[in-house]
């Protein structure tokens, strides 16, 4: 029997990849909710939503890789639908700040529900496959944002307060110096509130 050739490792992922995005995206627009959002609409959002601080039209446009005319155009909407409020900038009297609404805030609790079909398809993960893909996927992005294919995200890689393989040997090997806590791959966040840059 003749060995048939393997498509390389890499290519394989990247089918899956594709697949699970093409899986978001269906999910996005079956999950578009009352106010029937967009999926950068949602973005902004849950966006919004994971900031203590407003934020400007201009670090919606770098955080989600767009250009400011169509973020510009998505703020509007939003507006108009009662879930974004624009407030003058307290640092810069030219420039506006976005918040969310209490409507806002309750669409983004709804937007953070995991669709049912992936919280069905994540369950069916053990504990340290899950953790592999998350340290995994960490990764990928770290390299792609280090390219500069895409915008750096506030993720444990490259927060200040993230201490990589703090406690060799553990099963919590990592440290936060913010929360002052071990965690392990599993725990790994690629978006966090309290990321700092170095």
């Amino acid at each position: 029997m003749k060995d048939v050739p393997g498509t390389p490792p890499h290519e394989q992922l990247m089918v899956g990849i594709t697949r699970l995005g093409q899986a978001l995206r269906i999910s996005s627009y079956r999950n578009a909710g009352p106010h029937r959002l967009s999926p950068l609409q949602a973005d902004i959002i849950v966006l919004l939503a994971g900031d203590l601080r407003p934020r400007r039209l201009s670090d919606l446009a770098v955080s989600l890789a767009s250009t400011p005319p169509t973020i510009s155009d998505a703020v509007k909407t939003l507006t108009s639908k009662g879930l974004v409020e624009r407030r003058r900038d307290t640092t810069d009297a030219r420039a506006a700040s976005l918040t969310l609404t209490p409507a806002g805030k309750a669409e983004a609790e709804r937007l953070a529900q995991l669709p049912t079909e992936f919280a069905e398809a994540m369950s069916s993960l053990a504990p340290e496959d899950l953790a592999a893909m998350l340290r995994g996927m960490s990764s990928m992005i770290r390299s792609l944002q280090g390219q500069r294919a895409i915008p750096v995200t506030r993720m444990c890689s490259t927060c200040s307060h993230f201490r990589p393989q703090a406690h060799p040997g553990s099963d919590k090997p990592h440290h936060c110096a913010f929360v002052d806590n071990a965690f392990d791959d599993g725990e790994l966040r690629l978006e966090c509130p309290d990321h700092q840059a170095p």
